[in-house]
């Protein structure tokens, strides 16, 4: 079964300096039928404005990926990590027993970013942070950006969750293919452009929740950018 979201329909947020779209439950956005979907719990989308950001802030037991979509993120955290991840890259936080960290954008332009939280299947883990780039051209197959799935081969970044965050970039008319074991859920975004999954259109920011699905076939209508996250169901 293959459920769209369509991206218009998404919870959304703004103010000054953030335009944000919410694919499930957050903040002041609440919708009990969007909640998660597996132990994915949160997929923002959000654009923040040039010279802003999320100022220092806690966060425990959740893993944390950042994907940018543009521009760029600049992270800082109270375990001295700094960094700056730059757009088709990730970073990981592994938030567990309790971090502090603060995001900016200090680029000229927007950044355009997902934030994606993973409930962990491991508690009381030290808290940690890393980012990695990721070539996603010219493959036929996604690519796995941070993984905690049983026998992943360490080339992605670690997860502390029975998941993974893939990505990848197909020019229009180009497929890949991707299976989807039993008893788990896939959750697919084109970060741009459009796809069909096993026929069904999924548009650019739309959400797709793909279950009992054993093989999927993913086509791009338009050169598109593909970010999925594979979970427990």
């Amino acid at each position: 079964m293959i459920q769209v979201q369509a991206f218009e329909s998404l919870g959304r947020f703004r103010n000054e300096w953030l335009n944000a779209r919410h694919h499930f439950s957050f903040g002041h956005y609440h919708d009990p039928e969007r909640m998660g979907v597996g132990g994915l719990r949160v997929w923002n989308d959000d654009e923040i404005a040039p010279g802003q950001g999320f100022d220092p802030h806690p966060h425990r037991e959740m893993e944390i990926i950042t994907y940018v979509r543009q521009g760029a993120i600049s992270h800082e955290d109270s375990l001295g990590n700094k960094g700056r991840t730059e757009a088709g890259d990730v970073q990981v936080m592994h938030a567990g027993t309790g971090i502090v960290h603060a995001e900016y954008n200090h680029e000229s332009e927007p950044t355009r970013i997902f934030q994606i939280w993973i409930q962990p299947n491991q508690r009381g883990v030290a808290p940690g942070w890393g980012s990695r780039e990721f070539p996603k051209g010219g493959a036929s197959t996604l690519t796995a950006l941070a993984d905690g799935r049983p026998g992943a081969d360490g080339t992605a970044l670690p997860l502390y969750a029975d998941a993974a965050v893939l990505a990848g970039t197909l020019q229009k008319g180009q497929s890949v293919r991707q299976t989807l074991r039993p008893g788990r859920v896939l959750y697919l975004v084109p970060a741009t452009g459009a796809v069909t999954v096993n026929g069904v259109a999924v548009n650019t920011r739309d959400g797709a929740t793909i279950t009992g699905e054993a093989e999927l076939e993913i086509v791009a209508t338009e050169d598109a950018e593909v970010v999925v996250v594979d979970v427990v169901g």
